[in-house]
C-alpha cells in the first residue's frame, strides 16, 4: 500500500514516498525497503520546497485492520531494528558464503517447496540438546539487494548428533509444520495470549561431502523455556496455562486423534514440539502414541483457559488429584486470566476411522469452507466455531502462505477429498439452498453428485447431528453418552478408553512412584473401570475376570474381595465381554449357568441360558469387536455340541427335552471329532446319536 500525503494541522504537509533511501536500509523477505529518516532532518534538507504557508487540511489516515499474529510480527521487526546484533561479535559476515538447497513443507497443500539460498554458518557448535546440536546462520532474503551480511537474519541450524535417516530431517520438518496448524487453530479460538510455533525447513548442504542435512529455524532471542515434555513432565517453575491449555485443545479439537506436546521456546513463540497420534505410527520415534496421551493428562490439571474453552476435565482418581493441588495453585497464581470471550472446542466434523494426519487436512479444510462460506453467505458456521470474520495471515514473513485468499477454495485440491473426510454420504442435514450450493461447488471441482450422494438417510441423520454438535471431551461420562446416542457396539473404538488402561499400567508398574511399595493401585484399578465404561475389551475382561476370582493378565496382583456383589458385577462386566465377541466370557457364562458355579445370589442355574451361550461359542468363528479371534480352543466345537445333546436329551432346568435335536448334534460332535483326528470318540458320538434317534421312535410309538 503506497503511502498517501499526511496533512496534521499546524505542521507541514509531507509525502512520505519522497523520503531518500539511507545508509544502513535492510531487505525483509519481500523485498520491500525499511527506510528509517529523521523527520526533522527531512524538513531542514528540503525547506526551501516545502509549503509552510499552506492552511491546514484534517488528516486522512487509513489503516487497515491488522490481524493480530501479523502486529506481533511488525512489533517485532520494529524491536529489531532497535537492537543491536546479538551476534554481531561473532563475525559470521566473515566466514565464507555457501550455496545450499531449502526444502520447505506446504502444510496445506502437502507437497515440498525447494530453493536455493545463500548463508553462512559457524563452524562450532554453540549449544547442544539431547539430540541435536546447534550452529549460528545467517541468511540473505533471496529478495535482498543490499550485499551487508551484517543485516542478514540470524538462524539456528540444527543437526543430529547420532547418524539418523534423512528422511528423519523431513518428518521432523512436516512434524513442526503440522504442529504449527494447531497452533493457529487454538489462536483462532481467541485465548488470552495468542501462540505460534516457528516456521522449519531443511537446509541441504550442497557443496559439503555427503550433502548433509540441518534442520533451519529462525533465531529467537529471549529467555528459552521447556514448558511441558513428551512423557508429561512439567516444570513447576515454568508452569504456565496456556502451554497447558494448548495440548489439551489439540487433543478434544482432533477427536482424540492426537495431542501436541513438548511445549518449549521463548514466550508464546515455540519451537521443537513433539505430537503423539493414536495409533503411534505416524511422524518420528517420539511418537508414543495413546501412551503419550496418558502421561500428559496424569500431570495435567484444567485451568482457566481450559474451561473457557469448554475442555472437559480428564477423569482421575481422588488420590491423582490431591496430588494435583500444587499445580492447580501455581495456575491460580498465574498472570494470565480470560477477560473477553473465547470460542468453545468442537471437534472436527469427520468421520471417526479418518487418520491423525488426516484430521490436521481437514481442520484446515474446515476452517477454508467457514471462511469461504462467511463470505459468500451461502451457508451457516458450524455449531460452536468461532466467528466467520477470522482471517488466517502467516505468521512469519518467511511463510509459505497458507491463505484462502492465495488460493481460493474452488481451487483447492482438498475439495476433492471429501469422501475420505465425511465417507460416502454427507455428515449433516443438507437443505434445498445448501444442495444448490454444494452442487455448484462440486462442479468447479469436476466432483459428480450422484443420488448415493443426495440427502443423508434417515438412520444417519441423528448420529451426524450430535456428532457435529459435540466435541470429543475427555470425560468418560460424556464418551459413554455418545457411544449410547450413536447406538455404538459396547467394546472397541475408544481412544480416551485406551488412554485410561494406559494409565492403570504406567501405575501398576509404578511409573508414577518413588518407590515400588508407594505405587497406586486404587488409581489403577479405577482407570481400568474407566477404560471398561469406555468399552476397551481387554479392560472389560480384566474387569469380569478380577471380580468373579478368575486369573487376569491386567494388573495381575491386584484382587478383589470375594463377595456376592463383587460377582454380580463380574458378571455384568462378563457379558458386554461375551456380547463382544469374546469366547472365552462366552464360555464361562455358558458353564456359570450349565453347572451353577460361579453364579451371583440372584442368578439361578438355567439350562435355556446354558445353550443360548454355548450355541453363541459355536457360532463364534469371526473376530471380537477389537478386531482378534481367539483360536486356543480349549474347549473345540465338538464337545461343546456333544454337551449341548446331553442337556437336550434330559432336559431340566427350564429346558424342555428334545431327542431329536440332541441326535442332529452327537452327529455334529462326531463329524467334527473325526475331523480332529478322534476316532474313538467319534464312534461313541455317533453311537449315542443312533440312542438318542432311538428314543425318538419309543415316543413316537408311546403316542400313538
Amino acid at each position: 500500500m503506497s503511502s498517501q500525503p499526511i496533512s496534521i494541522p499546524g505542521k507541514v504537509k509531507t509525502n512520505f514516498n519522497s523520503l531518500p533511501p539511507i545508509a544502513g536500509s535492510i531487505d525483509d523477505e519481500d523485498g520491500s525497503m525499511v527506510n528509517l529518516v529523521s523527520l526533522v532532518d527531512f524538513i531542514l534538507q528540503n525547506k526551501d520546497t516545502l509549503n509552510t504557508n499552506e492552511p491546514p487540511q484534517p488528516a486522512t489516515i487509513k489503516q487497515a485492520r491488522t490481524p493480530p499474529l501479523k502486529k506481533k510480527w511488525k512489533r517485532a521487526i520494529k524491536k529489531s531494528l532497535s537492537m543491536d546484533d546479538p551476534w554481531a561479535s561473532f563475525h559470521l559476515e566473515d566466514i565464507k558464503t555457501e550455496r545450499a538447497t531449502r526444502h520447505r513443507y506446504h502444510s496445506t497443500k502437502q507437497t515440498w517447496v525447494i530453493d536455493e539460498v545463500n548463508i553462512k554458518m559457524a563452524t562450532e557448535a554453540f549449544a547442544h540438546g539431547a539430540m541435536r546440536e546447534c550452529f549460528r546462520l545467517k541468511k540473505k532474503s533471496n529478495f535482498a539487494k543490499s550485499r551487508d551480511w551484517k543485516h542478514a537474519g540470524n538462524f539456528v541450524a540444527k543437526s543430529y548428533m547420532e547418524t539418523v535417516d534423512r528422511q528423519v530431517y523431513f518428518q521432523d520438518v512436516r512434524l513442526q509444520m503440522d504442529a504449527k496448524i494447531w497452533g493457529e487453530e487454538y489462536s483462532r479460538h481467541n485465548p488470552p495470549k495468542k501462540v505460534d510455533i516457528c516456521q522449519m525447513c531443511v537446509l541441504e548442504m550442497k557443496d559439503r561431502p555427503g550433502k548433509p542435512l540441518f534442520h533451519l529455524e529462525n533465531f529467537i532471542e529471549g529467555e528459552y523455556t521447556k514448558y511441558n515434555s513428551n512423557s508429561g513432565f512439567v516444570r513447576d517453575e515454568a508452569l504456565r496455562q496456556t502451554p497447558q491449555s494448548f495440548s489439551h485443545f489439540t487433543f478434544e479439537r482432533s477427536g482424540h486423534k492426537l495431542i501436541v506436546v513438548d511445549i518449549q521456546g521463548v514466550g508464546d513463540l515455540w519451537t521443537d514440539p513433539q505430537i503423539h497420534t493414536s495409533t503411534g505410527t505416524e511422524y518420528n520415534e517420539g511418537n508414543l502414541g495413546t501412551r503419550g496421551f496418558a502421561l500428559f493428562f496424569a500431570t495435567h490439571a484444567c485451568n482457566e483457559i481450559c474451561r473457557s474453552l469448554d475442555l472437559t476435565q480428564f477423569d482421575l482418581h481422588p488420590t491423582e488429584f490431591r496430588d494435583h493441588e500444587k499445580v492447580v495453585q501455581l495456575q491460580r497464581n498465574s498472570d494470565t486470566h480470560v477477560r473477553g470471550s473465547t470460542y468453545h472446542c468442537t471437534r472436527a466434523r469427520t468421520r471417526p476411522s479418518i487418520s491423525p494426519m488426516d484430521v490436521t487436512q481437514f481442520v484446515i479444510l474446515e476452517r477454508q469452507i467457514s471462511m469461504s462460506e462467511s463470505s459468500t453467505g451461502s451457508m451457516s458456521p458450524p455449531v460452536g466455531s468461532p466467528p466467520p470474520d477470522f482471517s488466517f495471515e502467516p505468521s512469519s514473513p518467511d511463510d509459505i502462505s497458507m491463505s484462502p485468499r492465495d488460493s481460493h477454495l474452488s481451487e483447492s485440491p482438498m475439495l476433492t477429498d471429501l469422501p475420505r473426510f465425511f465417507g460416502n454420504r454427507r455428515r449433516r442435514g443438507v437443505s434445498e439452498s445448501d444442495s444448490d450450493t454444494l452442487s455448484r461447488r462440486a462442479a468447479s471441482n469436476n466432483i459428480q453428485i450422484t443420488e448415493d450422494d443426495d440427502i443423508m438417510v434417515p438412520e444417519d441423520e441423528r448420529a451426524a447431528m450430535f456428532m457435529n454438535q459435540q466435541h470429543k471431551a475427555s470425560s468418560v461420562n460424556q464418551e459413554m453418552m455418545m457411544r449410547a446416542k450413536l447406538n455404538h457396539q459396547k467394546a472397541g473404538g475408544s481412544i480416551l478408553g485406551q488412554i485410561h488402561l494406559d494409565l492403570a499400567r504406567y501405575h501398576e508398574i509404578g511409573r508414577f512412584a518413588e518407590d515400588e511399595n508407594d505405587r497406586n493401585m486404587d488409581a489403577a484399578l479405577y482407570h481400568l473401570e474407566q477404560a471398561a465404561k469406555c468399552g476397551v475389551l481387554e479392560a472389560i475382561i480384566g474387569m469380569a475376570r478380577m471380580y468373579v476370582q478368575l486369573p487376569h493378565d491386567v494388573l495381575e496382583e491386584m484382587s478383589v474381595d470375594d463377595t456376592d456383589d463383587n460377582i454380580a458385577e463380574g458378571l455384568e462386566w462378563m457379558e458386554i465381554a461375551a456380547q463382544a465377541g469374546d469366547r472365552a466370557s462366552l464360555l464361562y457364562l455358558a458353564k456359570a449357568y450349565d453347572t451353577g458355579n460361579g453364579l451371583s445370589s440372584h442368578r439361578e442355574r438355567d439350562w435355556t441360558e446354558a445353550t443360548h451361550w454355548y450355541q453363541e461359542v459355536l457360532e463364534n468363528n469371526n473376530e471380537d469387536d477389537e478386531g482378534t479371534f481367539d483360536a486356543t480352543m480349549d474347549d473345540p466345537p465338538y464337545t461343546i455340541q456333544a454337551r449341548l445333546a446331553e442337556m437336550y436329551r434330559g432336559g431340566g432346568f427350564d429346558l424342555e427335552a428334545s431327542p431329536t435335536k440332541a441326535g442332529d448334534l452327537y452327529n455334529e460332535a462326531a463329524e467334527g471329532a473325526m475331523a480332529a483326528m478322534k476316532g474313538r470318540l467319534s464312534n461313541k458320538y455317533f453311537m449315542l446319536a443312533e440312542e438318542c434317534y432311538g428314543e425318538c421312535e419309543e415316543e413316537e410309538e408311546e403316542g400313538e
